[in-house]
């Protein structure tokens, strides 16, 4: 049996910078993992099965076709192999919350499956794989920091991050991408000028305070409780920026370090999805 770790990807900053003819929207990201996690166990059987369990299972009981399952799928028919595979997803990341939780899960099948049917598959041609089931799951078979621009399938390693912690706050709202891109304006922002590196967590969110979400806005209007998620994060001691992820609704907070952002975490109400810790593969 394997366990497939598969955290949550968080956008530092999310700027949209055009649109293809085809329709989709090209970003500027830089792009994060927390310790916020599901975990897939991967064991050998003869056909392709999923059972999915934890505190946040309830909200995929209705879905018909899981993405881990499509993600399997994928890949055997890549590798001209039958997909065959018992899968457990442990589901501690909320659905449609703007932190890539299916696109990780699907990334974590792929990397488990890999292993599992002895493939030896290089991450990008993992990515290959990946792409046409959705732009995130490129960078999070990968997991680890990352400037992600095109449609989500351009990655360049992210510029030098040094220790810092994350709170990340869900008000339980559900947020579907393609409503949010429909409901933003026309205009563009240009790809993001960025340093090489920053020496501290502080120099980091001050050059992040320059950027933006352009997603956040539309994403307030149409989910309000996004408004007083930031509220909350922004009147937490020691909170150095606080912004949306993705397409929300969930949104962070920078600290210094992660003791810092698990005492905020605390504070925030527990009707809330809440978490505090560190970057994932730091200690968490």
């Amino acid at each position: 049996m394997r366990r497939e770790p598969a955290p949550a990807k968080v956008n530092l900053f999310l700027h949209v910078t055009g649109r293809r003819g085809d329709g989709y929207h090209l970003l500027d990201s830089l792009v994060v993992f927390a310790g916020a996690r599901d975990d897939l166990e991967v064991r050998g059987s003869a056909g392709l099965t999923l059972r999915v369990r934890g505190p946040e299972a309830g909200a995929l009981a209705d879905e018909p076709d899981n993405l881990v399952l499509r993600a399997a799928r994928a890949l055997a028919k890549a590798a001209g192999i039958a997909p065959h595979a018992a899968l457990v997803l442990e589901k501690a990341l909320p659905v449609a919350s703007g932190i890539g939780g299916g696109s990780a899960d699907a990334a974590a099948a792929l990397r488990g499956l890999d292993a599992l049917w002895g493939l030896g598959w290089s991450e990008a041609r993992l990515a290959e794989v990946a792409l046409p089931l959705g732009a995130d799951i490129p960078a999070c078979v990968a997991s680890r920091p990352c400037r992600m621009s095109g449609i989500g399938d351009v990655l360049a390693p992210a510029p030098d991050l040094p220790p810092f912690g994350l709170v990340l706050a869900n008000p339980r709202v559900a947020l579907a991408t393609p409503e949010v891109f429909r409901a933003r304006g026309e205009g563009f922002s240009p790809a993001a000028a960025l340093p090489a590196g920053w020496s501290d967590a502080a120099a980091m969110a001050r050059d992040l305070a320059g950027l933006s979400n352009d997603l956040e806005p539309a994403a307030s209007a149409l989910c309000p409780p996004v408004v007083e998620v930031l509220a909350a994060l922004r009147g937490l001691p020691q909170c150095l920026l606080a912004r949306m992820s993705g397409s929300g609704a969930t949104c962070f907070a920078v600290f210094a370090e992660p003791d810092a952002a698990r005492r905020g975490a605390s504070m925030l109400p527990a009707a809330w999805w809440r978490w505090g810790g560190g970057l994932h593969g730091a200690g968490g």
